[in-house]
């Protein structure tokens, strides 16, 4: 009897797992399914799956969230109506993977959303990736869409990549002028230590050196694995430097912020293109925590119509206090990639696509021009009317581009 109570016990047991296994799964399942919905079709309508691999877990998420909700938000748009290419109407399904921001992770999700789901392109938002990406894109004819501001990428002529982000080479000699004219020379060095901050050290250190500038801290921080920036902030602190250069994801980022302030300090910040003023004053309180920052102009600073409509659509979808520049960015990158699609007459031919980019610009509606775009360059880099943005008694004001 007490055998019979045992097994029975076991058979329960083994059920009970066994349910609990099959609903982690449709789960799971369920979370893929939701993540990457097909969008509904009327009879004679087709798909272009559009592929996204970023970080959205880890220390990096919002800023990869961030990215998605602005393609989410496009696509949502477009396929409202379709978009007509050859007598067809086509519309816009997201396949989004998290690669935790790690390259190997975007190689092997590239790779697979090209053989299972055969993507017209895919959107990557950190260098790493790319990079990871550009070593077979063109073999397994994928369109690179490269949300990242490193300007190497364009070295190895990939002939099926778009550059996004405008090229953070642009931004180090405004920034360093105005720290320069308003509060010194003496910088410390806390950029995260990711190889797109290296190499964004390789461009501030040369320009910083040549205007008269001094480096009186070389530090770096893991966002990874660091939360507490007590003894990297206190060891900068203590070379009383006039300007700490700072950035990666904006959270984190805000944090570092936060804690040189509890530790008194009082000078500026130079904040590297990734980080976005607007998302970091959310965790700070507001911009007066920002007062001697210069940075990318905040989009909802632009002030043009199209701005205007896209921060208030994006904080009513998605219930955000803020839009930023990556979403806006990635907003507008697919209307540039559905109206190549439509110039070019083909969702098939990538390199067609390519060659009708510019020609697809001129077509993008005004109200969808959240950023002034003047074209894509012969290497692939799409050219934005952009400016940058300082804080000063709490308030965002823009100021021009150093030529």
């Amino acid at each position: 009897m007490k055998k019979m109570k045992k097994g029975s016990l076991l058979v329960i047991m083994m059920f009970m797992l066994g349910s609990l296994v099959a609903c982690m799964g449709a789960e799971v399942s369920n979370q893929e399914a939701q993540q990457s919905k097909t969008p509904e079709t009327a009879e004679g309508e087709e798909v272009v799956k559009i592929g996204y691999s970023g970080p959205l877990s880890g220390a990096a998420a919002q800023y990869g969230i961030n990215v998605l909700n602005g393609l989410e938000m496009a696509a949502d748009e477009i396929n409202e109506t379709g978009f007509e290419v050859d007598g067809k109407t086509y519309k816009i399904q997201l396949i989004p993977m998290d690669d935790k921001y790690l390259p190997n992770e975007t190689g092997v999700n590239i790779q697979r959303m090209a053989t299972e789901n055969e993507i017209v392109a895919a959107w990557i938002p950190h260098s790493g990736g790319v990079f990871a990406s550009q070593t077979f894109n063109e073999k397994e004819d994928v369109i690179i869409m490269a949300q990242t501001s490193e300007p190497r990428m364009y070295e190895q002529g990939n002939k099926l990549m778009i550059g996004i982000s405008p090229q953070y080479n642009i931004w180090p000699k405004t920034f360093s002028k105005y720290i320069m004219d308003n509060f010194g020379t003496k910088m410390a060095l806390l950029p995260t230590n990711s190889q797109y901050g290296k190499d964004w050290l390789n461009v501030i250190e040369p320009v910083w050196e040549e205007m008269g500038g001094e480096f009186v801290y070389k530090g770096d921080i893991d966002f990874a694995k660091e939360t507490d920036f007590f003894t990297v902030m206190t060891n900068a602190l203590n070379k009383n430097p006039d300007v700490l250069f700072v950035g990666g994801p904006s959270e984190p980022t805000a944090t570092v912020v936060k804690q040189a302030q509890e530790l008194g300090y009082e000078g500026a910040y130079m904040i590297m293109d990734q980080a976005k003023m607007e998302e970091m004053s959310g965790v700070l309180g507001g911009y007066g925590q920002l007062n001697g920052s210069v940075g990318v102009l905040p989009v909802d600073q632009i002030g043009s119509d199209a701005s205007k409509a896209f921060v208030t659509k994006y904080q009513e979808k998605f219930n955000e206090k803020y839009a930023t520049a990556d979403s806006s960015l990635s907003y507008q990158g697919l209307y540039v990639l559905v109206e190549a699609m439509k110039a070019a007459n083909t969702v098939e031919d990538r390199h067609a696509i390519m060659a009708a980019v510019n020609e697809g610009i001129k077509n993008i509606p005004e109200e969808k021009s959240v950023i002034s775009l003047n074209g894509m360059n012969e290497v692939g880099s799409l050219q934005w009317d952009i400016k940058a943005g300082i804080v000063e008694n709490g308030e965002v004001k823009t100021i021009p581009l150093e030529q």
